[in-house]
């Protein structure tokens, strides 16, 4: 049951983040917006989201991931509220338009930053250490299934009712999960070990980590892509309607929906049979380094639906490696999981908050198949960085080895 709410949680996340990038549609001329202050607006988030992760997962370490998630929730379904008002509300007339959308991004982001990291902070309690990659990749698999019902819901309630209705709607959705959440949801079973002090020094002194958080900067760039700008992409570039372009939209989603738990069951397995190291390495190196294929290939097809096959195989086979990253954080420390998962995802974050603005900028300097192309660059870089990121060998030692029990 604690899975099943994660899962739940992990859609309206998603559901909450995405449908900006449909709403942008009529948002845009209606509020006067270019494509680069829109994707100012979606980075805005991203820099909210990317500061606050490694205090989300302290105070989920801290005080458990009951309390601190259902605040969360409902932090960011307030302000996702508030992003249909915007630009009407006092703020507007001080900062501009811009700056009130962004503003309330910022801190609708600063809400949500604590969700993965407690989802980690959850499974690493609940699930045993050859069960957390498969555990990971439901949870996280939400995200999935939550992109994946965003552009098309948006983009129906967009047409019929208004694109601000889109953002009210998702609000209340979220307040629903928080109280269902908070109702339900238990901290850690009988006998599990409480929060201990954190060890920074480690953090830093430990090679993996760094190789970590490096790499998935390279998927958080290539991934903010697909909740940014694919929508978009497919409705000017290659041309289909609104509502074929929200179908369509989907596809990327659902391919992650699919292959995260998969690649986390993979990564499990494979820790069962060639070790640690080995395991979490061949998952991660293996998806980035074809999700990077699919994903080149897609840019340069000539075919608009052979290039969603493509592209949306490469958004699956990236998120085919998020069991594998978020598991090595739990390998590396059980009682830190939660702050060191939100330190391995503020890479991410800075990563995803560079894409919004950058690719627009390159498809107008040079194409959206070449702005594409350094996507697929960004991804074979993460994958081969995976050749040094060993969890199985620890965090190395430190001043705090005699305080930190681990």
């Amino acid at each position: 049951m604690i899975l099943t709410l994660l899962f739940a949680i992990s859609v309206v996340t998603y559901l909450d983040r995405v449908n900006i990038s449909v709403a942008a549609r009529q948002m845009m001329p209606a509020l006067g917006l270019t494509d680069v202050q829109m994707g100012q607006v979606f980075s805005s988030f991203v820099v909210g989201y990317a500061l606050c992760q490694i205090p989300g997962g302290w105070l989920g370490d801290r005080w458990g991931a009951r309390l601190v998630l259902a605040g969360a929730i409902v932090w960011w379904s307030v302000f996702t509220a508030l992003t249909a008002v915007a630009a009407t509300v006092p703020l507007a007339s001080v900062i501009g338009i811009l700056g009130s959308l962004m503003t309330v991004r910022f801190l609708m982001g600063v809400g949500e930053a604590a969700a993965l990291p407690n989802f980690n902070r959850a499974v690493t309690t609940w699930l045993h250490s050859d069960e957390r990659g498969l555990g990971l990749g439901i949870a996280i698999g939400g995200i999935g299934v939550g992109a994946a019902v965003a552009p098309p819901l948006t983009a129906w309630i967009m047409v019929n009712y208004g694109w601000q209705m889109t953002f009210y709607v998702a609000g209340a959705i979220g307040l629903l999960i928080a109280a269902l959440w908070y109702g339900y949801a238990v901290d850690r079973p009988s006998g599990a070990d409480a929060a201990a002090p954190v060890p920074w020094r480690r953090f830093v002194r430990t090679p993996t980590v760094c190789w970590l958080v490096l790499s998935y900067s390279c998927l958080g760039y290539v991934a903010y892509i697909y909740m940014s700008w694919f929508y978009l992409y497919l409705v000017t570039v290659r041309e289909f309607n609104e509502l074929q372009g929200a179908w369509f939209a989907s596809a990327p989603f659902l391919a992650m929906a699919l292959l995260c738990p998969l690649g986390g069951w993979v990564t499990d397995r494979l820790v069962v049979r060639v070790g640690l190291n080995a395991g979490r390495q061949y998952t991660g190196a293996a998806g980035m380094g074809l999700a990077a294929l699919a994903i080149c290939l897609g840019a340069y097809s000539d075919s608009p639906l052979f290039a969603i096959v493509l592209l949306s195989l490469g958004a699956g086979l990236l998120y085919f490696t998020v069991g594998a990253y978020w598991a090595c954080t739990s390998d590396l420390s059980k009682a830190h999981a939660g702050t060191l998962s939100g330190v391995m995802n503020t890479g991410a974050n800075v990563g995803g908050s560079v894409s919004p603005i950058l690719t627009p900028w390159l498809a107008e300097q040079v194409g959206w198949a070449a702005a594409l192309g350094v996507a697929a660059l960004v991804a074979l870089a993460g994958g081969i960085m995976w050749i040094r990121i060993k969890p199985g060998d620890g965090l190395r030692p430190g001043e705090e080895l005699g305080r930190v029990a681990l």
